[in-house]
Parts: C-alpha cells; sequence; structure tokens
C-alpha cells in the first residue's frame, strides 16, 4: 500500500478474476509496491506473472508469510476455509484478514483465524482504478487496513452495519453486469428498428461510456436524468414509457432482491 516500507507484506490468496483485477490495479496506482506484494495461486494467472516480473513473490515458502501485515482473501466463498486453514499457522498472529468474497460474514472468518476481519466488496473496475467498493469491520485497525489498500483505485464507501453489505454487493458488486445486460437489451432494441447489429453494439456501449462519464461527476442521478430528458424529447418519452409500464424498477428489484437472497444462500 501507499508507504508500504513501514507495513510490510500484503498477501493476495486467489487471482481470479476479482483477485487478478485487485492486482491490476495496486501495481497501476503503486499502492502495494511488487517487492511487498505475496501472490498465493493454485494455477498460473497473466496478472500473477505480470507482477513476478515486477518483483512479487508468487506462492513462495511458508517463511515468507512471517512478515505479512495484511492478508487479502480472494477466494471463491466456497472454499475459503481450505484455504486459509493452512496459512494460519504462517500468518502472525495480529495480521488483519481482508475478505473480498460475497456472503461470507466476518464473524466465521474471524471464528476460524483468531484475527482482526474486515469485509470489502470490490467492482471488477478497480482494475482501472475506477471501482466503487463497500466497506465494514468493527475493527478500527483492520477498517483501516481496508480503505489504504482500496482508496487509491476504489470510490470506497463505509458502511454502518455488516448486514448492509449483501444489499451493496448487490447495488455495485454486481450491478455493472446488470447495467452491460440492460446495454445489450438497448442494441438488441436498436437492431429491431432496423440498425445493423454491429452499428447497435457500439452506439450502446458508447452509451455505456457516456452514461459512466456522467456518473463520475457526482452529480445526482436524478439531475443526470434531467439533464438529457429535456421536456417533450424524445429520451423523456422513452423514460416515460419505462415508468408507465413499471418494468425498470421491476427489474431492478428482482436483480438486487436476487443478488442478495444468492449471497445468503452462499452463506448459508
Amino acid at each position: 500500500m501507499t508507504d508500504t516500507a513501514s507495513t510490510g507484506a500484503v498477501v493476495l490468496v486467489g487471482c481470479g478474476r476479482l483477485g487478478s483485477a485487485i492486482l491490476e490495479g495496486w501495481l497501476a496506482t503503486g499502492t502495494v509496491a511488487p517487492a511487498d506484494l505475496i501472490i498465493l495461486t493454485p494455477s498460473e494467472k497473466p496478472a500473477a506473472e505480470a507482477a513476478r516480473a515486477r518483483g512479487a513473490r508468487v506462492n513462495p515458502d511458508a517463511a515468507a508469510l512471517a512478515g505479512a501485515r495484511a492478508l487479502v482473501l480472494a477466494v471463491k466463498p466456497a472454499y475459503w476455509r481450505e484455504a486459509l486453514g493452512p496459512l494460519l499457522t504462517a500468518v502472525p498472529s495480529d495480521t488483519p484478514i481482508v475478505s473480498v468474497m460475497a456472503g461470507v460474514r466476518v464473524e466465521d472468518i474471524a471464528a476460524v483465524s483468531g484475527r482482526p476481519v474486515v469485509r470489502v466488496m470490490p467492482t471488477t473496475a478497480v482494475a482501472q482504478a475506477r471501482g466503487v467498493a463497500a466497506l465494514w469491520s468493527a475493527d478500527t485497525e483492520a477498517r483501516q487496513i481496508g480503505r489504504r489498500l482500496f482508496d487509491a483505485i476504489a470510490d470506497v464507501v463505509d458502511l454502518d452495519s455488516e448486514g448492509l453489505m449483501d444489499a451493496a454487493t448487490a447495488v455495485a458488486g454486481s450491478a455493472p453486469a446488470f447495467v452491460y445486460a440492460f446495454g445489450q437489451a438497448l442494441a438488441r432494441a436498436g437492431e429491431r428498428q432496423g440498425l445493423p447489429a454491429e452499428a447497435a453494439q457500439r452506439l450502446a456501449r458508447g452509451a455505456l461510456r457516456s452514461a459512466g462519464a456522467g456518473a463520475e461527476t457526482g452529480a445526482p442521478l436524478a439531475d443526470l436524468v434531467a439533464r438529457i430528458a429535456s421536456p417533450g424529447g424524445t429520451t423523456r418519452a422513452g423514460l416515460d414509457a419505462m415508468e408507465t409500464a413499471g418494468d425498470l424498477d421491476r427489474a431492478a428489484e428482482a436483480a438486487v432482491e436476487a443478488a442478495v437472497e444468492r449471497a445468503r444462500a452462499i452463506r448459508g
């Protein structure tokens, strides 16, 4: 993390899609110096190899973990116990654990590890340092560690309770896929109005980029809508059609509810 000299090594356990995105963001922003990175992955991953080329250690001996000052758990939720268990004798007893796993509660990780835990749920746009991340921990130090690791690569949103994490995951972590799916639907609708498939795809992707640029201004979402939807215009007509049918609210509510329920099912 920035000013890592006093913090020791950061151990990243798991280098799948999210783990790789986090790793890419750290290296791009200098949040964690390559020499301070330890990456544990059961299979070769391009992001891990790129980090190795810059000085990171990939799957070193257990003795290397003795200097760990943060352990980021980025494995699939179903396998976290078997991934974490063998590391506990090698990692210092006061090393905070940063979990980026959906559905796994802090108390469960703390019970197994005996260490302070912070949950962070980032989007994969952390790879480009443009992510958003929900964060919660009851431990002040763990919360600070989590924030230092993600501040440079995400807009970090502190939550008041862990009970809000599933909803935050659905609204932010899962939502980019929902937005892309809506973009796909728009492209298909454009095709039905006569647009060639390639043109419809490019236009829909461009619309998503434009929407993202507006969102980055920090203006309220209602204001962003109003800036485009002038009274009596084509955009207002489309919005009125969606609002009259209620389809947009129903789709969003169904998607968020399903994601929350799935997170709870993973937790068991």
